[in-house]
């Protein structure tokens, strides 16, 4: 595995999280994704890079951290579009050797092997995405699990946690950048536009605002014994 493939590990896994995180959020285990593209069209634009975190519950205090990180640099699909000004804005170089890249199916395979390890640990019953204008991130997750003809992806095909609505919401901005400063999270603009400062960054975002509405009453627990949704 290369420096650029490494698993980001913050934390030992948790078994005992399995039922309040399950009970969390309707038995969804929600994942945090970013993706670096070569354009806007999930069918036709190359996927570039890809980087997805995992998140760990505190059963005690309630409270939702960054447990995961995995992140890969992806090579372009036989026949992609490289749109000029989209490699310009993310400073990605598709041809540079020394990027390390593996393929569409690779990356997407140890990304899901992974999340169902965890998502089977926490008890949940499907993955779900978080993401920055999640729209995006999900359809380019979903033409590339289609292009490798990967039948089962963990994630729910169309629903997802948007952390741009989330932020206008709690914050008052949609821009991920302002919305970690207003929240008091450290950003380097300088780091932006990389799969996996963006979505640690994003997965930071999105615990900061899950756990307040927490810590304000919004959400209490589900106790062990109550039904979970489906």
């Amino acid at each position: 595995m290369t420096e650029e493939t490494k698993i980001i590990n913050n934390s030992p896994e948790k078994s005992k999280e399995k039922s309040a995180y399950a009970a969390r959020f309707r038995g969804y285990y929600p994942v945090v994704v970013d993706v670096e593209t070569a354009g806007f069209n999930a069918t036709t634009d190359a996927l570039l890079e890809i980087a997805a975190s995992t998140l760990r519950l505190d059963e005690e205090s309630g409270l939702f951290s960054l447990d995961e990180t995995i992140h890969f640099n992806v090579e372009p699909f036989e026949g992609a579009n490289l749109e000029p000004a989209a490699l310009e804005f993310t400073g990605i170089d598709p041809t540079n050797p020394l990027r390390g890249a593996v393929s569409e199916e690779e990356a997407l395979k140890a990304i899901f092997k992974l999340i169902r390890k965890k998502m089977k640990a926490a008890g949940c019953q499907r993955a779900i995405m978080v993401a920055h204008n999640a729209a995006f991130d999900l359809g380019f997750v979903n033409a590339a699990t289609e292009r490798c003809n990967i039948k089962r992806s963990p994630f729910h095909p169309f629903v997802s946690f948007d952390t741009t609505t989330l932020s206008g919401l709690a914050l008052g901005q949609t821009v991920l950048a302002k919305a970690c400063k207003t929240a008091k999270i450290d950003f380097d603009n300088k780091e932006a536009h990389s799969a996996l400062y963006d979505t640690e960054k994003t997965a930071e975002l999105f615990c900061f605002i899950v756990n307040k509405w927490q810590t304000l009453g919004g959400w209490p627990l589900i106790n062990d014994d109550e039904p979970q949704g489906s």
